[in-house]
């Protein structure tokens, strides 16, 4: 089969590998789409040095198939179904891949395969969102409006947020965190953020901050967003290596609680990325938005230098598998 091998920071090729085997307990699945995000890009460029080359098919975890054999007791699951499979070491970037049958969740009717393939991004985020304090007429800023910034500006909103501010630096991405549940906008591109979130909130700053970008200024902005005695969760995966300058004495001085957050896949009965699903089947969730790209296996380089660019309005990247 074909994969994906990223070799340095930024420089993948195709290679050929031999196709999985199958294996008690386990299920192959014949990749159809696959999405990008960034802890792809934390991966395909920002990996620890001694790493590269990464094994094929890193960096794709985001990624429905269909269920070529079983082997094993596998519940409602059955050869020919489109499943949502949850890739625990981020190795799908390639035609085919192996998967304990629990990490294979068949997907329900009425949507389109490729919005209900954001199940996995937003069961991180439902996973990581109880790690939240209460938000009930809390005002909440969220950093970064990717399909990650977008799913979060949704959860504590539905969570009860009384404001929801939404931040980043692109401006096509903003237009798009209304329709999430985005109270307030700020283009942090073109305005100073901290001046601008203590004007939305009366100079109080925020009660509660989401990191949902990654980047070293993101998350030293993070501490200048958040009140004193405030809470702030860093979700986004940091684009850095080991060590990155931090802003220990603001964070110190302000006293907040700090909460990181990964391992979603640790979640009993992958009951948050079911929830995913149920919302997303359901229209109560809407991943049509944020679709705004599209790309053949063939042309996945060109997509992660998009995806890492967020150039052309880019929010979320698909990548559409050849048929068999």
């Amino acid at each position: 089969m074909r994969a994906v091998q990223i070799l340095a920071p930024g420089e993948a090729v195709f290679v050929e590998v031999p196709k999985p085997t199958l294996q008690p307990g386990y299920a192959l699945i014949r990749t159809r789409h696959l999405s990008l995000c960034g802890s792809d890009i934390h991966t395909f460029y920002h990996s620890p040095q001694e790493n590269y080359p990464l094994p094929p098919g890193a960096s794709g975890h985001e990624m429905v198939g269909v269920v070529e054999a079983v082997n094993g007791a596998a519940g409602p699951l059955k050869v020919g179904d489109i499943a949502l499979t949850l890739v625990r070491d981020n190795r799908a970037m390639a035609e085919y891949y192996l998967a304990p049958v629990e990490h294979v969740l068949p997907l329900p009717p009425g949507k389109p395969v490729e919005e209900l393939l954001q199940a996995q991004q937003l069961g991180t985020v439902i996973y990581a969102a109880r790690r939240l304090p209460n938000l009930v007429d809390k005002d909440v800023a969220v950093i970064g409006q990717g399909s990650a910034g977008l799913w979060w500006t949704f959860m504590v909103r539905r969570l009860g947020a009384r404001r929801v501010i939404a931040l980043d630096l692109q401006a096509h991405r903003l237009q798009l965190s209304p329709r999430y549940g985005a109270t307030h906008t700020v283009h942090n591109g073109e305005v100073d953020p901290v001046e601008a979130v203590a004007a939305i909130t009366g100079g109080q700053m925020a009660d509660v901050v989401v990191e949902a970008a990654g980047e070293i200024d993101s998350i030293n902005l993070a501490i200048d967003l958040v009140k004193r005695y405030g809470f702030i969760l860093y979700f986004g995966v940091p684009r850095v290596g080991k060590r990155m300058p931090f802003d220990m004495m603001g964070l110190f001085r302000k006293c907040v609680q700090c909460q990181t957050i990964v391992g979603a896949m640790a979640d009993p009965g992958q009951s948050c990325t079911h929830m995913a699903l149920e919302l997303l089947a359901t229209g109560i969730a809407d991943a049509a938005p944020m679709l705004t790209h599209r790309f053949p296996f063939d042309q996945v380089l060109d997509a992660y230098e998009l995806q890492r660019t967020r150039d052309e309005g880019a929010v979320k990247i698909v990548i559409d598998m050849p048929a068999p």
